[in-house]
Protein backbone atom coordinates (compact mmCIF):
# COMPACT_ATOMS: atom_id res chain seq x y z
CA UNK A 1 0.00 0.00 0.00
CA UNK A 2 1.25 3.49 -0.82
CA UNK A 3 2.31 5.78 1.99
CA UNK A 4 0.29 8.90 2.73
CA UNK A 5 1.50 11.87 0.68
CA UNK A 6 2.87 13.76 3.68
CA UNK A 7 4.97 10.79 4.79
CA UNK A 8 6.28 10.19 1.27
CA UNK A 9 7.30 13.85 1.04
CA UNK A 10 9.01 13.75 4.46
CA UNK A 11 10.85 10.58 3.47
CA UNK A 12 12.29 12.16 0.30
CA UNK A 13 13.28 15.35 2.16
CA UNK A 14 14.91 13.28 4.92
CA UNK A 15 16.90 11.21 2.43
CA UNK A 16 18.34 14.35 0.83
CA UNK A 17 19.33 15.70 4.26
CA UNK A 18 20.85 12.41 5.40
CA UNK A 19 22.93 12.03 2.24
CA UNK A 20 24.25 15.56 2.75
CA UNK A 21 25.05 14.89 6.42
CA UNK A 22 26.78 11.62 5.53
CA UNK A 23 29.08 13.44 3.11
CA UNK A 24 29.75 16.26 5.60
CA UNK A 25 30.67 13.83 8.37
CA UNK A 26 33.10 12.19 5.97
CA UNK A 27 34.87 15.52 5.75
CA UNK A 28 35.30 15.67 9.53
CA UNK A 29 37.57 12.63 9.24
CA UNK A 30 39.92 14.58 6.99
CA UNK A 31 39.60 17.81 9.05
CA UNK A 32 38.18 19.52 5.95
CA UNK A 33 34.87 20.57 7.52
CA UNK A 34 35.29 23.84 9.38
CA UNK A 35 31.71 25.02 9.86
CA UNK A 36 29.52 24.42 12.89
CA UNK A 37 25.95 23.30 12.26
CA UNK A 38 24.61 26.81 12.94
CA UNK A 39 27.23 28.35 10.61
CA UNK A 40 26.21 25.87 7.93
CA UNK A 41 22.58 26.95 8.26
CA UNK A 42 23.61 30.62 8.17
CA UNK A 43 25.71 30.37 5.03
CA UNK A 44 23.01 28.33 3.29
CA UNK A 45 20.45 31.05 4.11
CA UNK A 46 22.80 33.76 2.83
CA UNK A 47 23.29 31.80 -0.38
CA UNK A 48 19.55 31.22 -0.85
CA UNK A 49 18.73 34.89 -0.23
CA UNK A 50 21.08 35.93 -3.02
CA UNK A 51 23.36 38.77 -1.87
CA UNK A 52 21.43 39.99 1.19
CA UNK A 53 22.61 42.73 3.50
CA UNK A 54 23.37 41.72 7.08
CA UNK A 55 20.06 43.35 7.99
CA UNK A 56 18.19 41.25 5.40
CA UNK A 57 19.83 38.12 6.79
CA UNK A 58 19.04 39.08 10.40
CA UNK A 59 15.41 39.80 9.57
CA UNK A 60 14.96 36.54 7.64
CA UNK A 61 16.34 34.33 10.42
CA UNK A 62 14.73 36.53 13.10
CA UNK A 63 17.85 37.39 15.10
CA UNK A 64 19.31 40.70 16.21
CA UNK A 65 21.54 42.70 13.88
CA UNK A 66 24.40 42.29 16.37
CA UNK A 67 23.99 38.50 16.47
CA UNK A 68 23.80 38.37 12.67
CA UNK A 69 26.95 40.51 12.38
CA UNK A 70 28.79 38.15 14.74
CA UNK A 71 27.75 35.10 12.72
CA UNK A 72 28.64 36.73 9.40
CA UNK A 73 32.06 37.83 10.70
CA UNK A 74 32.81 34.22 11.65
CA UNK A 75 31.82 33.06 8.15
CA UNK A 76 34.00 35.77 6.59
CA UNK A 77 36.94 34.77 8.79
CA UNK A 78 36.53 31.13 7.74
CA UNK A 79 36.34 32.13 4.07
CA UNK A 80 32.77 31.07 3.27
CA UNK A 81 31.25 34.55 2.90
CA UNK A 82 32.53 37.88 1.59
CA UNK A 83 31.18 41.40 1.90
CA UNK A 84 30.79 43.29 -1.37
CA UNK A 85 30.05 46.98 -1.71
CA UNK A 86 26.66 47.56 -3.33
CA UNK A 87 26.74 48.87 -6.90
CA UNK A 88 23.74 51.10 -6.28
CA UNK A 89 24.47 52.41 -2.77
CA UNK A 90 28.18 52.64 -1.94
CA UNK A 91 27.36 52.85 1.80
CA UNK A 92 25.76 49.41 1.73
CA UNK A 93 27.45 46.02 1.73
CA UNK A 94 25.98 42.84 0.34
CA UNK A 95 26.92 39.33 1.42
CA UNK A 96 28.08 36.78 -1.11
CA UNK A 97 29.17 33.20 -0.73
CA UNK A 98 32.66 32.33 -1.88
CA UNK A 99 34.14 29.56 -4.00
CA UNK A 100 34.93 27.78 -0.75
CA UNK A 101 31.22 27.62 0.06
CA UNK A 102 30.30 26.61 -3.48
CA UNK A 103 32.78 23.73 -3.28
CA UNK A 104 31.20 22.73 0.04
CA UNK A 105 27.65 23.00 -1.33
CA UNK A 106 28.61 20.91 -4.35
CA UNK A 107 28.22 17.86 -2.10
CA UNK A 108 24.47 18.44 -2.09
CA UNK A 109 24.05 19.54 -5.70
CA UNK A 110 25.99 16.52 -6.94
CA UNK A 111 23.54 14.21 -5.19
CA UNK A 112 20.55 16.14 -6.52
CA UNK A 113 22.03 15.68 -9.99
CA UNK A 114 22.33 11.93 -9.42
CA UNK A 115 18.70 11.68 -8.31
CA UNK A 116 17.49 13.83 -11.22
CA UNK A 117 19.33 11.57 -13.67
CA UNK A 118 17.64 8.55 -12.08
CA UNK A 119 14.27 10.31 -12.37
CA UNK A 120 14.89 10.98 -16.07
CA UNK A 121 15.73 7.32 -16.64
CA UNK A 122 12.74 6.03 -14.66
CA UNK A 123 9.91 8.32 -15.79
CA UNK A 124 8.35 8.65 -19.23
CA UNK A 125 8.54 12.05 -20.98
CA UNK A 126 4.91 12.74 -19.99
CA UNK A 127 5.55 11.74 -16.35
CA UNK A 128 8.62 13.99 -16.34
CA UNK A 129 6.60 16.91 -17.67
CA UNK A 130 3.96 16.39 -14.96
CA UNK A 131 6.61 15.95 -12.25
CA UNK A 132 8.41 19.15 -13.26
CA UNK A 133 5.11 21.03 -13.43
CA UNK A 134 4.20 19.76 -9.95
CA UNK A 135 7.55 20.92 -8.55
CA UNK A 136 7.04 24.36 -10.13
CA UNK A 137 3.55 24.64 -8.61
CA UNK A 138 4.94 23.67 -5.18
CA UNK A 139 7.76 26.20 -5.53
CA UNK A 140 5.81 29.12 -6.98
CA UNK A 141 2.38 28.75 -5.40
CA UNK A 142 2.32 26.42 -2.42
CA UNK A 143 5.29 27.77 -0.47
CA UNK A 144 4.64 31.53 -0.42
CA UNK A 145 6.43 31.97 2.92
CA UNK A 146 9.82 31.63 1.25
CA UNK A 147 11.01 33.59 -1.75
CA UNK A 148 14.27 32.50 -3.37
CA UNK A 149 16.65 34.75 -5.30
Amino acid sequence: MDKPLDQAFIDVYTKFKLQFYRKIFGRFESREATLTAVETFCVEVINALGHPTIGDFAKFVDISQANATYKVQSLIKKGYVAKQRSDTDKREYRLAVTKKFNDYAKINTDYVGEVVNRIRQRLSPEELRIFQHTLEVINQELMPEISLQ
